[in-house]
């Protein structure tokens, strides 16, 4: 799958909700290509049948599956790989578990960071929040002017604008450098997620 990171530009990270295979479907239909399942409140017990769900469908239309922050998750799925924050596990240990050929991907939230995470081996990053969310308020927001420098870096591996990203401001982060976008709402929350993935999937090379 590592090989298809390459030309990924649309990452979705999924957030609770009764639709939510549905809605991942209609997305991937528009051109999704990373699916990562995030779910803060259910357990790995409860996690996992939903994952082994999204692993197929996401297999079925070429795409890369990952979960989020749960290497063991990740492991127990058969997951592509897995997307650790800051504060969680060390890229070191993802790959131990879920050996050299999985994705992992790592949130940055600076410039030094993102370099950080290159060196440790990351896949990918996700970087941001560009614009303030219900999960990062204003004070934890880095702005269009992350995107400028990250994308002014030369970074060695794929990565993705992440926080507050939506059909509206799509178009100002793209102009900003960004080579994909990784979005929640602007498609969890679409009347049309396969029609959106594919509105935000045309503002990028």
């Amino acid at each position: 799958m590592k090989e298809r990171l390459g030309s990924a530009r649309l990452l979705l990270v999924t957030a609770p909700r009764e639709d939510l295979v549905e809605r991942v479907a209609a997305a991937l239909r528009g051109g999704v290509d990373i699916v990562q399942l995030r779910d803060k409140e259910a357990s790995r017990e409860e996690l996992l049948p939903l994952a082994l769900e999204l692993k197929e469908l996401c297999e079925r239309a070429g795409a890369i599956f990952t979960v989020n922050d749960d290497i063991e998750l990740a492991c127990e799925s058969g997951a592509h790989g897995v997307h650790l924050g800051q504060e969680d596990a060390p890229i070191s240990e993802a790959r131990r578990v879920l050996g050299e050929a999985a994705i992992v991907g790592r949130s940055a939230g600076s410039l030094e960071e993102a370099r950080e995470a290159v060196e440790e081996g990351a896949d990918y990053l996700g970087a941001g929040a560009v614009y303030a969310t219900p999960t990062k308020p204003e004070g934890e927001v880095a702005g269009l002017e992350l995107v400028r420098r990250l994308a002014s870096e030369g970074l060695p591996v794929p990565w993705f604008a992440i926080g507050g990203v939506t059909l509206e401001t799509a178009p100002e982060v793209a102009e900003a450098g960004a080579p994909g976008f990784a979005v929640v709402r602007a498609l969890m929350d679409a009347e049309d997620p396969e029609a959106a993935a594919r509105e935000l999937r045309s503002l990028l090379p």
